[in-house]
This record gives C-alpha cells, sequence and structure tokens, in this order.
C-alpha cells in the first residue's frame, strides 16, 4: 500500500477547507446544479475521490444510494465520522471504498451508476485522460458524469488578488500553481474536458462557475459570519445565481461540468 498523502491535510481538508466561507458554498451551489440534471431518487451515485464525503452525503440524504471511492485512509476516516452523525437510515445508503479513481471499473467490479461525481480531484493528477475514462465508464447510460476543477482560465486572479503581481503576470500563460492547501495543482479548460468527454461517449449538457464573489471577500480579508444564516443563505443563493450566468461563471476559479453518457 502507498503511502497517505493525504494523512496530513485531512483535518485542514475536512473540518477547514469545507468549513470555509467558499466551502459551504461549494457543497450548497454544486448540489443544487446536480438536482439540476439527477433523475429524482433513489439512484446510485459513484463518488470518486469524494474524500469526507461533503458532496455526496447530501445526495444520500436526499434518498440516493451513495458509493464514496477514496485513496486515502485518513480522508475515509473523516467521511466515517461525518457519516456517523448522520441519520441510520441514510447511514445505510451509503457505502465507502478505499481505492485509487484510476481504478474505479475494477474496484466497483464493473458496475454502472446513474451519476460519477468526481469533484476537485484532477487538478491533483499530471493529465486528467485516464481518471475521466474511468468516470464515464462507470456511468449508466444516459446517467451523468459530473467534474469540477479548476479553471484555467483564471489562472492570474489568486495571485493578483494576493497582490504578487509578477506571479499573476506569469499565470496568463500557466496551468498550475500551488494551491491553498500547499499542493501542486492544475487547471483545465471547458472545452477541453467537454472534448475529453465526448471521447468516451459522454456529452457535455452544462457548465458553471462555482464561487466568485465569496472568493474576492475572501482575499480581501473580509471575515463572513458562518454563525449568520440569513447572511449565508444569501450569499449561497447569490452564488448559485452567478454561477449560472455570463460573465460571472466565466471569472469563477475552479468550474463544474456536467455531461451526460449517450451509450
Amino acid at each position: 500500500m502507498t503511502d497517505d498523502s493525504w494523512a496530513g491535510l485531512a483535518d485542514s481538508f475536512a473540518e477547514g477547507a469545507y468549513a470555509s466561507p467558499k466551502g459551504r458554498v461549494r457543497t450548497y451551489v454544486m448540489h443544487h446544479q446536480l438536482l439540476e440534471h439527477l433523475a429524482g431518487p433513489p439512484g446510485a451515485v459513484l463518488d470518486v475521490g469524494g474524500g469526507a464525503g461533503h458532496q455526496s452525503f447530501p445526495l444520500a440524504q436526499a434518498g440516493y444510494a451513495v458509493t464514496l471511492l477514496d485513496p486515502s485512509a485518513a480522508m475515509l476516516d473523516k467521511a466515517r465520522e461525518r457519516l456517523d452523525r448522520l441519520p441510520a437510515e441514510v447511514q445505510k445508503r451509503v457505502t465507502l471504498l478505499q481505492g485509487d479513481g484510476l481504478k474505479a471499473v475494477e474496484l466497483v467490479d464493473g458496475r454502472l451508476f446513474d451519476a460519477v461525481l468526481c469533484h476537485g480531484v484532477l487538478g491533483y493528477l499530471d493529465q486528467p485522460d485516464e481518471l475521466v475514462s474511468q468516470l464515464c465508464q462507470c456511468a449508466v447510460a444516459g446517467g451523468l458524469v459530473s467534474i469540477m476543477t479548476g479553471n484555467a482560465n483564471t489562472m492570474a486572479v489568486r495571485p493578483a488578488l494576493e497582490r504578487r503581481w509578477d506571479d499573476a503576470l506569469a499565470a496568463f500563460d500557466s496551468t498550475e500553481e500551488i494551491g491553498v492547501l500547499g499542493v501542486p495543482t492544475r487547471a483545465d479548460t471547458v472545452e477541453h474536458l467537454s472534448e475529453l468527454m465526448k471521447s468516451h461517449g459522454v456529452a457535455a449538457l452544462e457548465w458553471y462557475g462555482v464561487w466568485l464573489f465569496t472568493d474576492w471577500l475572501d482575499f480581501s480579508g473580509v471575515e463572513v459570519d458562518l454563525t449568520d444564516s440569513a447572511q449565508v443563505a444569501a450569499m449561497a443563493a447569490v452564488e448559485l445565481e452567478a454561477s449560472k450566468r455570463d460573465p460571472y461563471r466565466q471569472l469563477s476559479r475552479p468550474f463544474h461540468l456536467v455531461g451526460r453518457k449517450l451509450t
């Protein structure tokens, strides 16, 4: 078994990143985007690289059967901790499976799913091709493939907002950066991933932004009071609307691409 590269990051990712305003927005916005395309429950969902289940557990709560596949034992421990806090009937709808998404077809024994999610994973790979192939193979005909990853067209945003002007200038022609967790990441474009999915029999349906204004607030040092439920709900509603519209979605540092399996 290989070393768990996420062991030292599990706490900051599961308890920190997702507890932040951007984490809250990400979960809310992408959940509603998925519901726009998912057939109603029951249905089977595979979450590849699903971490602590922040995106797929809400689907289990909505009535879907979720299989969460992740290579990190530490992240799966976080998933179990979170799952234990959910009602028993929700827990019964969730299966946790350890393994590399690059072997997803083998690890799920060739089972096909109504939806295959892969959110925040492609950026940690040198190339997306092999994993996208696995995702598409795991989807049933007519099923969804949902990918969230970094937006290569917005690479200059973060260093510019952090006033790292030399880095921002170089970022216009780059697809790589050190992410907020201190890990090297790589970005893609909607067009490239759409063509890649198409080559594996999945047609792109729609793409969205994920967060925008919350990002700007974060980098400017403005704090969002997460105990103010009305403010959080208003923020999420604005981000959801922005995620669907140009030019706002084009400025989001991550994007969410949804496709449907043709055959």
